[in-house]
């Protein structure tokens, strides 16, 4: 549904370049929640306002529905209008409502249907509609100044919905409200997207935001896409960044002569009792350094470090039951294919 190729952004002022965005690929499939996180100044708002033009690529393509609007950009009044259309097709929910304190609720999300031409009677009918599926049915002759942060960023997903997009772009949407409100906010999304077949690609700083509502996740650093997949790949990939910042767990080895381990659980395995298995099975005394569980995507998930007694290469068969039982276990500090190639050559 979104796909941009080599997107690249760089600023210039006062003979400097910035490059925001470098070389970005990224693919959002159709219908799916996709969160890209990073730190300030990681390039993800220059990328989400890059998805539907917002600010115009310095190179690469971005595709949405099939359509490259890149090729649109510039290339004259029929072009741009294309364009026009094709972004009238992109909901867009910003950090700050941005509403018109002046307008009623209503009015506010009638606005952009005002723009696209539609009728009086169109326009209301749409808007009552779009604040009872936000749940803001009584609102509608209100003010933005009457409501609460979360109600007013309810208003502005409504508004986002006012052309029925294929595609809504969150651009840190929950990052200035509490955590209930954000909570609350984030089912709703998470709801329009099940409801209206609705692909979302959201941006943030917050892991919890990831953890509650996404498919798929990407890691911004620098301008780039370090790591990407769906959720459930990245908790299975060894090494994952967004693995390990999803479930920090955290304790050091007891001594030098003891083997760490961060056992990932997914689904039926997070009920069953492998640990305790383990420790029966090959009669051995097992630490358990830190642990953390919780709902990713609606599905359990845990993470838990523990120690072994011995090196290494003493438990190199209690490692091998872990996987056999389907858990992603990653050893701290384990050789690498290297390191065992050239220890058996000396």
């Amino acid at each position: 549904m979104i796909t941009t190729k080599g997107l690249t952004k760089v600023y210039r002022s006062r003979g400097r370049e910035v490059t925001a965005l470098d070389g970005v690929d990224l693919h959002v499939r159709e219908g799916e929640v996709y969160g890209v996180i990073g730190q300030s100044g990681a390039g993800k708002s220059s990328l989400i306002r890059c998805v539907n033009l917002l600010e115009r690529p310095t190179s690469g393509t971005v595709t949405v529905a099939g359509q490259d609007l890149t090729a649109l950009a510039g290339r004259g009044s029929r072009a741009g209008k294309e364009l026009r259309e094709a972004r009238s097709r992109i909901g867009m929910v910003f950090q700050h409502f941005n509403l018109l304190s002046s307008r009623t609720v209503q009015d506010n999300i009638e606005l952009p249907l005002e723009i696209l031409g539609k009728s009086g009677k169109e326009r209301s009918a749409k808007a009552l509609e779009l604040l009872d599926l936000v749940g803001l049915a009584d609102k509608a002759k209100s003010y933005p100044a009457q409501l609460s942060g979360g109600q007013k960023q309810r208003v502005g997903i409504a508004r986002a919905l006012a052309g029925d997009p294929k595609v809504l772009l969150s651009d840190e949407a929950t990052s200035a409200l509490d955590p209930e409100t954000t909570r609350s906010i984030l089912q709703l999304l998470r709801d329009l997207n099940r409801q209206l077949g609705l692909t979302v690609l959201l941006i943030t700083h917050e892991m919890d935001v990831v953890k509650t509502v996404c498919d798929s996740a990407a890691l911004m650093e620098h301008g780039r896409i370090v790591e990407s997949g769906t959720v459930g790949e990245l908790l299975a990939t060894p090494g994952s960044q967004l693995a390990s910042a999803l479930f920090p767990v955290g304790g050091e080895a007891g001594g030098p002569d003891r083997t760490v381990i961060d056992v990932t659980f997914h689904g039926e395995s997070t009920t069953q009792p492998v640990i305790s298995q383990l420790s029966r099975t090959y009669n051995v005394d097992i630490s358990i350094l830190g642990a953390a569980m919780d709902t990713v995507a609606g599905k359990q998930v845990g993470r838990m470090r523990i120690e072994l007694p011995g090196g290494y290469d003493e438990n190199v068969v209690p490692i091998g039951f872990l996987r056999e039982q389907g858990l992603q276990v990653d050893v701290q500090g384990a050789p690498t294919p290297v390191q065992l190639k050239e220890g058996v050559a000396k």
